[in-house]
């Protein structure tokens, strides 16, 4: 056989169409790839949020403190006291017992989120208590500057973990942020703890939280971007139904949070308004990143799909299965 001949049937291979079309993916009657999860909204939503609040605004709170902002100091130390004690409070009713949180405590696994989230908040908590009670009381500052210190340090972890938390299950719009998730809850977090002390602190004390009101809007909505980016056809549970209406609304407010008070957060009344977009678009960042994460559980397209084209992707990385390399 010619060259020209092995050639020109080659070519007619390739341009060939299957004679039996590409199954196309369903699932039993219908019904979901993966258990949605059974937490209940309200808490663990309530939770993410709360848990944001405490930690960041214990970093706000120690910076606060080092710079003679005691009235803004003690506000976000009472602030953060209150946000963790209520995010415990929430996470106890989800799971359903006291003792449950507890028995989490049995074991030190630093591979698991759950057990490492149970560990920090166990030492988070306390020192927080402290911090508070020294700041109310005026006693022992000693040890309540030792114990802002500490609530300090955690801040961060308790702020960020539950985005490692909900990125370690198998939903898709969580699992496949992984990466940008813990970033952006702590942008979240930081907004809120922001508009916190531009509630409960006086305008002479509010120029710190104001500049982190800026900074974290911009670092939340560029950890949104990149996280829908990177779910590719899963960022429609991000943009769509309740969880793209509250994610929406989320981004709306926490930019005329940081406008505001960026532009007017000299005068009390702004401050105030602006300080309550923020943590209002705190809580509709939490909400609706969970909204998602139900929504893409739900759908078993969100599950199969991503797989799929996982599994087709070449060594090399680059998009498409390719064809045969025989061909």
């Amino acid at each position: 056989m010619s060259t020209t001949e092995r050639t020109r049937r080659g070519r007619r291979r390739r341009g060939e169409q299957p004679v039996v079309p590409r199954a196309e993916f369903e699932s039993y009657y219908g019904r979901p790839v993966i258990k949605a999860p059974s937490w209940a909204a309200s808490d663990i939503a309530g939770y993410f949020f709360l848990g944001g609040l405490a930690g960041a605004g214990s970093v706000l709170a120690a910076g606060a403190q080092l710079t003679g902002r005691r009235t803004t100091a003690t506000a976000l130390k009472v602030s953060s006291l209150t946000a963790v004690s209520l995010s415990a409070v929430a996470l106890v009713h989800d799971l359903g017992r006291p003792s449950r949180f507890v028995n989490m405590l049995r074991v030190f696994k630093p591979t698991s989120p759950m057990s490492m989230g149970s560990w920090l908040l166990s030492v988070y908590g306390p020192a927080a208590g402290a911090a508070a009670a020294s700041a109310v009381t005026g006693r022992l500052p000693r040890l309540g500057g030792a114990a802002t210190g500490v609530a300090a340090l955690l801040g961060p972890a308790v702020a960020t973990y539950t985005g490692v938390l909900a990125a370690d299950t198998a939903v898709p719009a969580w699992h496949g942020a992984h990466r940008e998730l813990p970033y952006l809850f702590g942008a979240s977090a930081t907004a809120a703890a922001a508009g916190m002390a531009l509630v409960a602190a006086p305008t002479r004390e509010n120029t710190p939280a104001r500049y982190a009101a800026g900074l974290a809007a911009l670092a939340e909505t560029a950890a949104s971007t990149a996280a829908e980016r990177r779910l590719g056809m899963v960022a429609e549970t991000w943009k769509g139904g309740r969880a793209g209406t509250l994610l929406r609304t989320a981004r709306g407010l926490t930019a005329a949070g940081a406008i505001t008070s960026a532009l007017l957060g000299d005068r009390r009344t702004p401050a105030i308004a602006s300080g309550l977009a923020l943590l209002a678009g705190s809580v509709c960042t939490r909400f609706g990143v969970f909204a998602a994460g139900t929504a893409s559980a739900e759908d078993p397209k969100y599950t199969v799909t991503p797989q799929r084209e996982r599994l087709e992707e070449p060594a090399d990385g680059t998009p498409g299965g390719g064809g045969n390399p025989q061909e």
